[in-house]
């Protein structure tokens, strides 16, 4: 029997790319809820499943990278996304199967290591679909795919969450591996293998190799996202709020199954409450979109935040007044759950949800408003980067702080953490005048970057010096650090593009200097290198302290030298701010949630 290409009709479209979309869900789902419950049931602790977590977000950070591969490098004759979509499926499928070997707690390691390289695939395979939309779906069918493809990915999550649990309950963990590989490669074999891609032009090929021409393709990408942020006020508060998390996460990530798992639930009723709550936030994305459509979606979206960080406190009251605060071992004795606290958790769990949905729904319409239509996919992708980077983190430092301080504690802090994200939010807004790309105020903007980088920097050395006295908070402090070295890195490697021969030798110390910036991450690995080199930890760290203190202090000298010069060729196309919705990829509106 010949199977249909799907592509040759409208609704066969829309039903491509929704099942294209499941097999981006399944992958986040299993991990986040299935994993993590499963993790957790065998005695990980809240900090090492946070990790996991943080880990497996962290690719959908730097897809923006993946965009010029898929682009330079491809099969031709396989179809130009096509091919991809098929090579990064079978690598995801063969991935997943080769992780129901392994022996969990005890290879955590290599299971994590194993699903990021699976979720860098994942993350390939986003970068190739929404390709091939924009390439497919005609213009007046775009809106309905959009929401099409967030429907996959929301039945995807259930897929790989509740689907998997139900599996593991029925058949035991090592089962769900096969069902989640099973779901993908049914989508392989039956959507992608009959796919015929439209054709394309050829594509003109660049002088030198493939691997040099996407090299440029990158370049382009950083140069053209970093004179895009700098170009209006909006875009500019843009790039600090998407590294903020838009409201409290902690019932939205691993916390959630660690609470569920110490609370007594069993996996089927851990898959029903991942089930009924990604149908509620897909019902709240629906209807968060429709009211910030209609109304004012700043005042929505600060609405949303509050109304989500209400169940969060409400569970935090709960817990404290049940005397429930620290991690309790899954074999430990542990004492009856009232009944009052498990429909709590029920409740505000399905609560919160909504609300989340509500959220996402308006917080990525709002980034559509700042980004410049004429470069709508470079400056969107890089918004959509940074918010992934930071579940990240966010899913990290909660680890850490269950096990410091506890659930009402961490939930507490998330809480009014969360509403930061309101202090910067008015300033998006547009201002009468605001023209997308004020070439005039983009080079000051820069400047007083690069300023509070290198004061950032500075700021480095007494931390380093004090970290014996923060306690459990030094992780925490660290995982901030990581963010100020990782934006300093990439704006000397801007200042190299940008200020070129006007800054001369600077530029060019700033370029060979920015991976020394990403390479103060081997301090959150001291002991495990001490290990392997023979050495004992304490006299490694007093080596080890020449570069940690060194580095940020001269990056801090030479983020204020490229603060002083002009940065005067940030000129973008003037547009003017809020047409960039029409622009964005057919995805956008799951972008921030994958």
């Amino acid at each position: 029997m010949r199977l249909p290409n799907l592509f040759q009709t409208r609704n066969g479209r829309f039903a491509a790319f929704f099942l294209l979309y499941v097999t981006e869900g399944i992958p986040l789902g299993f991990a986040a809820t299935a994993v993590a419950t499963q993790l957790r049931r065998q005695g990980v602790g809240p900090a090492e499943i946070g990790a996991f977590i943080g880990l497996f977000y962290l690719p959908w950070a730097f897809k923006w990278a993946f965009g010029p591969i898929v682009d330079v490098f491809a099969i031709e004759r396989l179809g130009r996304r096509r091919g991809w979509i098929l090579g990064t499926q079978i690598v995801m499928v063969a991935t997943l199967f080769a992780t129901s070997f392994l022996k969990l707690p005890e290879q955590l390691w290599l299971f994590s290591a194993i699903l990021l390289v699976h979720n860098t695939f994942s993350a390939t395979q986003d970068v190739a679909i929404d390709a091939l939309a924009i390439n497919t779906l005609n213009e007046h069918e775009r809106a309905t795919a959009s929401g099409v493809m967030f429907a996959g990915a929301s039945i995807g999550q259930m897929i790989g969450g509740s689907g998997a649990l139900l599996v593991t309950s029925w058949f035991g963990f090592q089962s769900s591996f096969y069902f989640v590989s099973a779901a993908i490669l049914l989508v392989t074999l039956f959507v992608v293998l009959p796919m015929k891609e439209a054709a394309t032009p050829p594509r003109v090929r660049a002088a030198g190799s493939a691997m040099a021409a996407a090299g440029r393709e990158m370049r382009e990408f950083a140069v053209t996202a970093f004179k895009s942020f700098m170009g209006t006020r909006g875009a500019f508060v843009g790039l600090f709020m998407s590294l903020l998390p838009p409201g409290a996460m902690c019932l939205g990530l691993a916390l959630q199954s660690n609470l569920a798992v110490e609370l007594g639930m069993d996996d089927g009723a851990v898959a029903t409450m991942n089930f009924w709550s990604t149908l509620i936030g897909a019902a709240g994305c629906l209807a968060g979109g429709l009211i910030a459509d209609r109304f004012d979606r700043r005042r929505a979206l600060t609405w949303y935040i509050l109304l989500m960080s209400i169940p969060v406190f409400v569970m935090a009251l709960v817990l404290q007044h049940f005397n429930w605060i620290m991690p309790i071992a899954p074999d430990a004795d542990k004492p009856d759950v009232p009944t009052l606290l498990m429909t709590a958790f029920w409740a505000t769990t399905l609560v919160y949800a909504f609300f989340n949905g509500m959220m996402y729904s308006a917080t990525t319409a709002i980034f559509m408003d700042v980004t410049n239509p004429v470069v709508a996919g470079t400056q969107f992708t890089a918004y959509m980067a940074m918010f992934n980077l930071a579940i990240s983190y966010s899913a990290t430092w909660q680890g850490i702080s269950i096990e410091a301080w506890g659930y009402p504690g961490t939930m507490i802090v998330d809480g009014f953490y969360g509403m930061l994200y309101l202090l910067v939010l008015p300033l998006t807004r547009k201002r009468p005048g605001d023209v997308a790309a004020d070439n005039a105020l983009a080079p000051g903007r820069a400047r007083k970057l690069g300023l509070v980088l290198a004061l950032l920097c500075l700021a480095w050395l007494p931390v380093h010096a004090l970290e014996s006295q923060f306690g459990a908070a030094k992780d925490i402090v660290n995982i901030l650090f990581t963010l100020v070295f990782i934006a300093s890195a990439l704006f000397l490697l801007a200042g190299a593009a940008l200020l070129g021969a006007v800054a001369g030798r600077l530029t060019r110390i700033g370029a060979w200097f920015s991976p020394l910036l990403l390479l103060m991450q081997v301090r959150n690995y001291q002991d495990g290198l001490a290990a392997k080199l023979g050495v004992s930890t304490q006299s490694l760290g007093a080596t080890l302290d020449i570069f940690l203190y060194g580095v940020p202090l001269l990056a801090a000298v030479l983020l204020w030298q490229m603060s002083r010069h002009a940065w005067a060729d940030l000129a973008l196309p003037s547009t003017t701010e809020g047409e960039a919705g029409d622009t964005a990829l057919p995805g956008a509106k799951l972008a921030a949630a994958s």
